[in-house]
């Protein structure tokens, strides 16, 4: 991660040439109204399914990690730490229960995404998420990227065997109390999701190096971006197509929101099913994304807090 910090630090910057007709959401709207911008990508994470009922991880009171005492852990992410699941796998399954795919449904902000794809704008939704939701709001494997993995697959442990189970499989073995174990070397199985001190899927990094130089416009909901190296793909180049449009974003310094040099990125602070309808109201498309929510729904959702970044950029320029 500081490898490519520092690469891009040096080697990339920002011009002033505009994008954006304001620093607003309506001069969001009409940048992809304009035509122009025909690759956005999508940065999600636990804040987009907070108003289905899954808590984040990280807020105070609420969040996840806040809550596990009954597990007796050693400290809360031990709950996903690979070493100590391998000694200890109770307390993830009993926590699997809960969360379990398939007993939440899709929000505001999974529909809009998914209207997203409809419209022929998403290039790909890079999700930390593993409750699968993008997937039950209609967006297919070739549009996502589930950096964290996913509760669809699971395998053995085992590196010497690695067997595949499917998403029902887990579901019978976690609801009737057994740990899953291999049916063929009888060790742990575990959900393809991704432990600390596992790698990250293969395909988040050879696909983050095709699509976000195609990017016109990333638009990064409910994550604190705080987790490496999902964080550091605002570091890399965006669009330099026929435009030219560039985009980068540089937590340290290069996402400027209210300075007297701000020219390119747009903080809009709302819960993020809020933002998603607001936006989707300026493009004409509020009734669409409703009517995709509510053909799964019969109840208003509620909303948490969450900030949606959208940042579009144009040009090279080292700084």
């Amino acid at each position: 991660v500081d490898f490519l910090r520092n690469l891009f630090s040096k080697t990339l910057g920002i011009s002033g040439e505009k994008v954006l007709d304001e620093l607003t959401l309506e001069g969001v709207a009409s940048y992809i109204q304009s035509g122009k911008c025909k690759n956005i990508i999508c940065m999600v994470g636990a804040g987009i399914s907070t108003s289905a009922g899954i808590p984040d991880f990280r807020s105070p009171d609420t969040g996840l990690y806040a809550n596990l005492q009954k597990y007796n852990l050693p400290y809360p992410e031990a709950i996903f730490q690979i070493d100590y699941f391998k000694k200890h796998p109770e307390p993830f399954f009993a926590l699997a229960r809960e969360l379990y795919p398939g007993q939440f449904k899709p929000t505001v902000c999974h529909y809009f995404i998914k209207l997203l794809k409809d419209k022929g704008l998403l290039k790909r939704c890079y999700s930390q998420n593993i409750d699968t939701l993008e997937r039950v709001a209609g967006l297919e494997g070739e549009d996502l990227i589930e950096a964290h993995g996913t509760f669809y697959t699971s395998h053995c442990v085992s590196f010497m065997c690695r067997k595949e189970y499917d998403l029902d499989w887990m579901k019978e073995k976690i609801f009737s109390d057994d740990i899953p174990k291999c049916d063929k070397c009888s060790n742990l199985v575990k959900p393809d999701i991704v432990f600390f001190g596992e790698n990250l899927p293969k395909r988040f990094f050879t696909s983050m190096a095709m699509d976000f130089p195609r990017c016109d416009l990333l638009i990064i909901m409910g994550t604190s971006l705080q987790v490496q190296p999902f964080a550091a793909l605002t570091f890399l180049p965006l669009s330099t197509s026929a435009d030219p449009l560039l985009g980068i974003i540089s937590i340290g310094g290069g996402m400027d929101f209210d300075s007297a040099k701000a020219y390119r990125d747009v903080a809009h602070i709302s819960t993020c099913d809020d933002g998603c309808l607001a936006l989707a109201e300026l493009l004409g498309w509020k009734s669409f994304c409703l009517s995709l929510f509510f053909a799964h729904h019969s109840y208003t959702p509620t909303l948490p807090p969450s900030i949606i970044s959208l940042s579009p950029r144009r040009s090279w320029k080292r700084w």
